[in-house]
């Protein structure tokens, strides 16, 4: 049901039973699956591109153009997968020719007041707690957590499975399954819970232990050597193969190490 007191452009593809409430513009070139629901004084600008069975709660604004100087008025868009929930005021802008489109995957929670900036990536299960605040060109991938009251540097990496304590600021990337936590942002052991919520096995998760007991516990190897250490002392796996792989491709460097010993049963 679309309210009358709702201004919808015709232009705008609409699909069978969204809702979309009082006070609320959707602008025409504009996408909604079926089942979304829009809420009272919702904006979705053009370019946004919205799918099935969203709740978008009053306040947010979907599409904007970038807050970026060098955008000059191409073409992009906002894109929200399935499933999503955006709450109170959040806004997700549209992209720049960078990479031509903002996104926001499926089932994801964004919580009231967080900001997804132009060229976000943002993989699918995500949660940004209240308040998240996401600079340009983020990339998050799939399952990660960031709580709230924190802010994302540009270009910055959060790895899949990573939890990311309230009230932090991310000027690296942060490899995934682990915590970080602390001024500066420093590695505070593993994601243990969260594993084992998403199914993990014991196996699989004291992997991710051993190797970042290298990485960030075990001596003071550079980042290199811990690299090199783990390949030749770590036998070959898919996890295994995917946190260095990270590592590597990482451009401006991942978070630090502790600066004291961390207790072996918290570093878990």
């Amino acid at each position: 049901m679309i309210s009358p007191l709702a201004q919808v452009d015709p232009k705008a593809k609409i699909a069978a039973n969204v809702s979309i409430e009082a006070f609320s513009v959707v602008y025409g070139d504009v996408e909604i699956g079926e089942g979304t629901h829009i809420m009272p004084h919702v904006t979705i600008f053009n370019g946004s591109r919205i799918g099935k069975n969203c709740k978008i709660f009053p306040g947010a604004v979907i599409g904007a153009i970038p807050q970026d100087l060098k955008y000059s008025g191409e073409k992009t868009t906002a894109e929200i997968g399935d499933h999503t929930t955006i709450r109170e005021c959040v806004t997700v802008h549209s992209g720049t020719k960078d990479r031509w489109l903002t996104k926001v995957g499926s089932h994801c929670l964004l919580m009231a007041y967080a900001h997804v900036a132009h060229d976000c990536i943002i993989g699918n299960n995500v949660i940004l707690a209240n308040c998240v605040q996401l600079a340009g060109h983020v990339t998050v991938d799939d399952y990660a957590i960031i709580g709230g009251l924190t802010g994302a540097h540009q270009f910055t990496h959060i790895g899949t499975h990573a939890y990311v304590g309230g009230n932090s600021a991310i000027r690296k990337d942060v490899p995934p399954y682990l915590k970080a936590a602390r001024e500066p942002l420093t590695y505070v052991g593993i994601n243990k819970v969260g594993l084992q919520r998403r199914g993990f096995t014991k196996e699989q998760i004291d992997e991710i232990s051993n190797v970042y007991h290298i990485l960030f516990v075990q001596g003071q190897h550079s980042t290199s050597r811990a690299v090199e250490i783990i390949e030749s002392q770590l036998s070959e796996s898919p996890v295994r193969n995917q946190i260095l792989d990270f590592v590597r491709s990482s451009t401006i460097g991942i978070i630090k190490r502790p600066k004291e010993e961390i207790d072996e049963n918290l570093a878990i």
